[in-house]
């Protein structure tokens, strides 16, 4: 007996459902949480135990093939510049550029490149000192300077590869890794410039105190600017150099065959590990030591994805997309769907990746109904339910509290700086991915 679609449609709000309260509320880890609604969503539109289970198996096995070796390369390659001092050295050259009278635009801007390979919420904790320590000596607001850097990381955290909901999304969808770090990347720069603007804004009309006794940033030796810059330039620079000889029919063949190699990104994010790890005091102990922290926090990740990935597979085993595909038009909504669906996954349960991760999987079945199937279709999908992931920021984010704990600000100030600043990034950045929607 084929389900009908208030069947389908009453299960899978059932297992979204599901995931938020299991998340949000008794703080499971969403990997259990995203299993529990594979059975929850297969059982209820009448799919066999075995044609479930058989699912989460070729769902969880696919996106690890896909993904795995991209999320822990790209995991090894944040934690190496952040023990080795490059993300200060860039922070600071940055600085020399923009002038201390322009330090949160700096530390914007500085959150941003460093954001391209390190999770948000490290970057945030490894740059808070100097962070505070600008604030000291040049005066300025201590909200801007911290919104300013929380924005800057936030918004390529929410929308480039390697960061895993974006990874996850871009490989569910079918979505080429370079095109998307280009693009991604030149759409967050609105974003980040908005968040700047409402930091400097709220920074005005709020005010606050930097503690006294700010730990020093002087680690000892730091890399050269070079050096440090590298490992994230090079990477970025072969996948899009290869997306680019893609696109282009008349490239030079020899050209194009060594960077379809250097550009595949599990090959270029092993360059950026490699250079990165010429930036490191070199010894057993401490190489050991990175390499194996690197592999435990990827492993968090890729637990999360894969179950992602499997509960995709058990909708698309559900034949889910169908039904909605024959009983309702969604084509008029377009790329505001999927905005729609990571917005509100993300202010319900807190977390960008797996808001991003479960929209995918619900997206991508009704890709035909939404007139989205096609490459131009899914790379916007991506872009859109990345912008929605951004927003809204507040208590059941765990990013939202490593802001607040080093910064120092009090949650009634978090509330007014930075969860607005997650609205109003959100926004800017889906009205930019719209307008990009008109010329492609």
């Amino acid at each position: 007996m084929t389900p009908s679609l208030t069947q389908s449609l009453l299960f899978l709000l059932a297992s979204v459902g599901v995931i938020i309260l299991l998340t949000a509320k008794y703080r499971l880890h969403a990997f259990f949480a995203l299993l529990i609604a594979c059975f929850i969503v297969g059982f209820g539109v009448q799919l066999s135990f075995a044609a479930i289970l058989t699912a989460i198996k070729e769902g969880f096995g696919r996106i690890m093939q896909s993904l795995g070796l991209i999320i822990v390369l790209g995991t090894t390659l944040g934690v190496l510049l952040e023990y080795s001092g490059c993300t200060r050295v860039m922070a600071n050259f940055i600085m020399k550029r923009t002038g201390e009278r322009k330090a949160p635009l700096a530390m914007s801007i500085t959150g941003f490149i460093v954001g391209l390979p390190v999770f948000c919420d490290s970057g945030y904790i490894v740059l808070n000192g100097l962070n505070k320590s600008l604030a000291k000596r040049t005066g300025s607001s201590m909200i801007a300077m911290t919104i300013s850097l929380a924005t800057g990381l936030y918004v390529v955290h929410c929308l480039v590869p390697p960061h895993p909901g974006a990874s996850a999304a871009a490989v569910t969808m079918g979505v080429d890794f370079g095109k998307l770090i280009l693009i991604g990347a030149g759409v967050a720069i609105p974003g980040m410039i908005t968040g700047h603007l409402w930091a400097l804004y709220s920074g005005k009309k709020l005010h606050h105190e930097v503690a006294s006794g700010e730990e020093s940033t002087d680690q000892g030796a730091s890399p050269s600017t070079l050096m440090s810059f590298l490992p994230v330039i090079v990477p970025i620079l072969f996948i899009a150099t290869n997306s680019l000889f893609t696109i282009e029919n008349n490239s030079d063949y020899v050209l194009k065959k060594i960077f379809s190699v250097l550009g595949e990104p599990v090959v270029a994010l092993s360059a950026g590990v490699i250079l990165a790890l010429t930036t490191i005091g070199w010894t057993k102990h401490n190489v050991s030591k990175l390499l194996q922290e690197s592999a435990e926090k990827a492993g968090g990740i890729l637990v999360i994805i894969g179950a992602g990935g499997a509960f995709g597979a058990v909708l698309a085993a559900a034949k889910i997309g169908e039904h909605f595909s024959s009983a309702m038009d969604l084509q008029s909504l377009g790329i505001l769907f999927p905005f729609l669906l990571g917005f509100i996954l993300k202010t319900a349960q807190g977390s960008s990746t797996v808001a991003i991760i479960t929209a995918s999987s619900i997206v991508l079945p009704l890709l035909p109904s939404l007139g989205l199937d096609n490459e131009r279709g899914r790379l916007l999908s991506v872009l859109s339910m990345g912008a929605g992931s951004m927003m809204i920021s507040h208590a059941n984010d765990a990013y939202f509290w490593v802001i607040s704990k080093f910064s120092g600000l009090d949650m009634k100030t978090m509330l007014k700086t930075y969860s607005v600043a997650s609205i109003v990034t959100g926004l800017v950045t889906f009205l930019t991915v719209y307008i990009l929607s008109l010329f492609m």
